[in-house]
């Protein structure tokens, strides 16, 4: 079994900043890519940031600049800095991790989402 839980999420001010943070447990032999998704109400799901074992990072064109991604692959956690956050930046933020299990069979594993609000 692995967990994925996503926490950090909340309600900040237009311009104001969040971190979230995801920690991934269980049967895990070894982490690729994590991920940051998001999902507004009657949109799809987009990817917001991703870095690899690498460190190797991509972004959203709307987030760059403004968040951050980054791994410690000590605690098997991935962080989403999120600066200068805008209206359009409200979504549901859920973390997937791209990993090998202890059974060696390579899978993808969704958290179960955090909510973020950006409002006066």
């Amino acid at each position: 079994q692995v967990q994925v839980v996503e926490s950090g999420g909340g309600l900040v001010q237009p311009g104001g900043s969040l971190r979230l943070s995801c920690v991934v447990s269980g049967s895990i032999f070894t982490i690729y890519a994590m991920g940051w998704y998001r999902q507004a109400p009657g949109k799809q799901r987009e990817l917001v940031a991703r870095i690899n074992n690498n460190s190797v990072t991509n972004y959203a064109d709307s987030v760059k600049g403004r968040f951050t991604i980054s791994r410690d692959n000590a605690k098997n956690t991935v962080y989403l800095q999120m600066n200068d956050l805008r209206p359009d930046d409200t979504a549901v933020y859920y973390c997937n991790a791209d990993l090998l299990r202890r059974d060696r069979i390579r899978s993808g594993h969704w958290g179960q989402g955090t909510q973020v609000t950006v409002s006066s």
